[in-house]
């Protein structure tokens, strides 16, 4: 049984990349029960002998992705944004993050869920490139052929659960899974904009 859990958990980070060692201090309710789920899913492998792995995920991207609102992912929203014509409303912009496509997450999942050589482990799984979020609007625009970003302060309300900066360090599901992220961003964000080109109805 593989268990999804999510980079929210380390909350702010202490240092960068982000490794399995670091302090887990989540900042809102999903990290909390993603930090309860993965005590069940170890302490049953612990006990109860079940064969168990986690996985925490950093931001997860491709087609199928949630778009009508932020509630998974503020990229969603900025596909949605761009693909009807409106600008790219980016918060901030210099804090940094890394993104796993989809595919590749799928692949880490199999892998976790096949190799016994991941029971009992928790792992990070991450990006191949590091990115501000303005350059990440600004790459949406370029990949897209057309669009506009604007660049706007943080919201104060928003402050007390932002974490900055964040990316994983991944090189333990590397060499324990043999592992790595293979997407391209900008292919990344090519098929997901072409997917979206076609369905973005169906997901309003």
């Amino acid at each position: 049984m593989v268990f999804a859990s999510t980079r929210q958990i380390y909350g702010k980070p202490d240092y960068l990349p982000v490794d399995e060692k670091h302090p887990l201090r989540p900042v809102d309710v999903n990290g909390i029960n993603k930090c309860a789920g993965e005590w069940y899913h170890t302490l049953y492998h612990q006990v109860h002998g079940l064969r168990t792995c986690v996985l925490r995920l950093t931001n997860t991207i491709g087609p199928r992705m949630r778009v009508k609102d932020a509630r998974q992912t503020f990229l969603g929203v900025w596909v949605r944004q761009l693909l009807e014509g409106r600008s790219i409303e980016v918060w901030g912009g210099a804090q940094l993050r890394d993104f796993t496509y989809v595919d590749d997450c799928v692949d880490a999942l199999l892998r976790a869920g096949q190799d016994p050589a991941a029971a009992g482990r928790v792992f990070n799984l991450g990006g191949r490139e590091r990115i501000s979020l303005a350059d990440l609007a600004r790459l949406m625009v370029e990949v897209n052929g057309a669009g506009r970003v604007e660049v706007r302060e943080f919201p104060a309300e928003r402050k007390k659960i932002d974490i900055g900066d964040y990316y994983a360090d991944w090189t333990l599901i590397r060499d324990t899974l043999g592992w790595r992220p293979r997407t391209a961003l900008p292919v990344a964000l090519r098929r997901t904009l072409a997917y979206y080109r076609k369905e973005l109805k169906h997901y309003l």
